[in-house]
């Protein structure tokens, strides 16, 4: 069977789009924030914010990082600041990609859906967050970066939100 070069290029970007998730799970759920913060490029953003906010046009964020250095800040209080302040709590992330689109200049619209669990020190499991993530990456080669990620959470998680979802 062949395929068209266009074909193989939207297998190739999924692929690193895919990657880059994975990625992502892997170091916020081993608790790797430097590792986190290397998979996002130079100018970036991460915001999490509540459907109930987002559907009322409310700017209110449970985290609102709008540059890489609030992004260093926030690493820096979850390692420095609270690491014998807050209860520690492991999570497991599961990501599935539902849209892939390209925009311009080796940047591309994600849209994925997402489920984080979380385990406590006390062994009590449950859902932290559920919701989606619209997420611009860029691509240089063979490598993906995420450029901005917009998290909106569904539910009201169980538990105070310290690491990254």
């Amino acid at each position: 069977m062949l395929t068209s070069s266009v074909e193989n290029r939207q297998v190739h970007v999924a692929y690193l789009v895919d990657e880059l998730a994975g990625a992502y799970a892997g170091a916020v759920d081993q608790r790797d924030f430097t590792a986190w913060l290397a998979l996002f490029a130079r100018e970036c953003a991460y915001e999490v914010h509540a459907m109930e906010n987002v559907r009322e046009g409310l700017p209110l964020a449970y985290m609102m990082d709008d540059c890489r250095e609030r992004m260093v800040d926030r690493v820096k209080m979850i390692q420095e600041v609270w690491a014998d302040t807050v209860e520690p709590y492991d999570t497991r992330h599961i990501q599935q990609r539902t849209a892939l689109r390209e925009l311009a200049d080796g940047r591309w619209k994600v849209r994925s859906n997402l489920l984080v669990a979380y385990t406590a020190t006390s062994g009590e499991a449950g859902i932290l967050v559920s919701g989606h993530c619209d997420d611009i990456v860029v691509l240089d080669g063979a490598t993906a970066l995420v450029e901005s990620r917009f998290v909106v959470v569904d539910n009201i998680p169980p538990r105070y939100l310290v690491y990254p979802v």
